[in-house]
């Protein structure tokens, strides 16, 4: 979080500023001053620029609260120079759900537009000249300023609408795609259409000597690479269960050990987070974060019990890889523990080192990707 700026928080969802930001307004208030030939022009781009960044964090939320609908955590939302990111801790296993989470954030900016069009019934409610408007030379007026966003909001819904990844088009065009088709079949399609358009803008900005228009594409282009790339990861976790990669062999800490002695085992084995095991039920759950946060505030000879973990949910051996990804993520967890499905007896912990095993490349296919973690 030390590259980016909290402002507030809606629903759970913080609203962050990347510290590139202010070069979006200064890039603003250069290029509309020197349109202009006045330092009206400057302040001018400052005060669009900020609304258009406000519909940008209004779609973003459209995205955010489906999301949330729908279960699915949003860690945070983050504006920088480029657009808006909102952070979801996963793509929704349902076609149709994607879908509606893709719709959304443009379905804002259409709401957004109608309502500005309605505004203009207004007796004496008139949009300024468009193209003097979005070049910052109608001058500093409300007018100027209402017809730059209401034309800029329209170009944003329709922008988001492509269907390429990473926008909301392609998301839209694969989450169409897999209501008929496999989740993968219906990415790799989508990827080879959006690459197909990221060609054509990139031909289309070097013949017009758009060096933006070049970097979209470029920029397009690899999303799609990486897009791809999730959902081939995507795709192998779920065919693995916690039963063939946990660790049944862990290291497991007792109630009435005490913090010295978690301490002494985290010293002399390379495990990080110790299930706490009375017999074989688990009762407990301490990281080494945990731990060491623990020691700064607790005496050594405390027992573990008072510190641990006590509600962390852990998995069973039929759970897939992708799933016991997600909750990592989404949880912030380097481990968690395993317990069989039908008396909960405790068997180990599962680590993201152990999906490793599977991400190892093999002598038969050495051109497969070596992936650690994918987000």
């Amino acid at each position: 979080m030390g590259n980016s700026l909290k402002l507030f928080k809606v629903r759970g969802i913080d609203i962050r500023l990347h510290f590139t930001f202010p070069l979006i307004l200064v890039w603003a208030a250069v290029q509309f001053g020197a349109l202009s030939g006045y330092f009206e022009g400057a302040i001018f781009g400052v005060i669009v620029v900020s609304l258009l960044f406000v519909l940008v964090t209004l779609h973003e939320l459209g995205h955010s609260f489906a999301a949330q609908y729908y279960g699915v955590p949003v860690k945070q939302i983050v504006l920088s120079p480029i657009g808006g990111v909102a952070q979801l801790a996963r793509i929704p296993d349902k076609p149709l759900q994607e879908l509606v989470i893709a719709i959304a954030g443009p379905a804002v900016n259409i709401i957004i537009a109608v309502l500005m069009a309605l505004a203009l019934l207004i007796p004496n409610h008139d949009l300024a000249n468009i193209n003097l408007a979005l070049s910052g030379t109608a001058g500093l007026t409300f007018t100027a300023v209402y017809t730059y966003v209401f034309v800029s909001n329209i170009f944003l819904a329709v922008f988001n609408l492509l269907p390429a990844f990473p926008m909301d088009g392609g998301r839209i065009l694969r989450a169409l795609l897999a209501l008929r088709l496999d989740y993968a079949k219906a990415t790799n399609i989508a990827v080879q259409i959006g690459r197909v358009f990221a060609v054509g803008l990139g031909i289309w900005g070097l013949m017009n000597g758009n060096f933006f228009q070049m970097l979209i594409a470029f920029f397009i282009f690899g999303a799609g690479s990486q897009e791809a790339k999730y959902t081939q990861i995507r795709h192998k976790l779920k065919k693995y269960t916690v039963g063939q990669v946990y660790s049944a062999d862990a290291y497991r800490l007792e109630p009435n050990y005490t913090l010295q002695q978690a301490v002494n085992m985290l010293s002399y084995t390379k495990q990080q987070d110790f299930p706490v095991v009375f017999g074989e039920r688990l009762v407990g759950f301490l990281s080494g974060s945990q731990l060491r946060a623990a020691l700064q505030t607790h005496s050594a000879y405390e027992y573990v019990t008072a510190v641990m973990q006590r509600n962390l949910i852990p998995v069973t051996p039929h759970t897939d890889l992708f799933t016991v990804q997600n909750r990592m993520i989404a949880e912030n967890l380097e481990a968690l523990p395993v317990v069989s499905a039908g008396d909960g007896r405790f068997l180990g912990i599962i680590t993201r080192q152990n999906f490793n095993r599977i991400h190892k490349p093999s002598n038969n296919n050495p051109q497969e990707p070596i992936i650690v973690d994918a987000v």
